[in-house]
């Protein structure tokens, strides 16, 4: 009796054992499966430091391919002002446009405006233009709305830009002039440097 016990013990303890080996590495694979988890969060201090490098800043053989020509002018800007160059440049890149077309447009808007939204100015209005561009409703730019508007009033003038065949390789008055016709053709070279700066200072921000 005892001998039969003690063999149903051994059996029973055998089959116990048994089944801690076959146990063993399911609980040993629950545990090396939970430790990875320090990765994802490895990858995400990447992610966080990779987004975390600025864009660099456009050069100034980009901003002024062609050289400037002639005397250069600067103003200081007030905050409504480098407001407008904000949005200047806001409106050229959902144009789809360059750094060097947001050059054109500031140089352009600190000639006709000193980059300040200019409304209807009575009898010192040069005919009806308005606006950063000094753009004219009669001439078909837009309505006075419209056109005091710095998002509209910039994608009016890349519009423009953009059909001057080759508006890239021309020194910046002349593509300036090709899209605004003034009567002063030569007087958009003299922004050029300071435009630049502007967009060099700006475009990343």
């Amino acid at each position: 009796m005892n001998t039969i016990m003690l063999r149903s013990a051994l059996g029973i303890a055998g089959l116990a054992f048994g089944a801690g080996v076959v146990a063993g590495p399911q609980a040993f694979d629950t545990t090396t499966a939970s430790t990875p988890t320090a990765t994802p969060s490895t990858s995400a201090a990447a992610t966080t430091t990779a987004a975390a490098v600025p864009a660099e800043k456009p050069d100034m053989d980009t901003l002024i391919p062609h050289g400037t020509q002639g005397e250069q002018s600067r103003i200081d800007l007030g905050g409504e002002q480098t407001g407008n160059v904000k949005a200047i440049i806001e409106a050229t890149k959902k144009a789809e446009m360059d750094e060097r077309a947001a050059v054109v447009a500031i140089a352009t808007s600190l000639q006709e405006s000193k980059l300040e939204n200019l409304g209807h100015l009575g009898a010192r209005n040069d005919h009806d233009s308005q606006g950063l561009f000094q753009q004219r409703p009669s001439s078909g730019w837009g309505t006075v709305e419209q056109i005091t508007d710095p998002e509209y009033s910039t994608t009016a003038f890349l519009k423009g830009l953009k059909q001057v065949e080759g508006w890239q390789e021309l020194p910046l008055t002349e593509a300036a002039q090709k899209v605004q016709v003034s009567a002063f053709p030569f007087h958009y070279a003299q922004w050029e440097t300071q435009a630049a700066d502007l967009v060099a200072e700006h475009w990343t921000s």
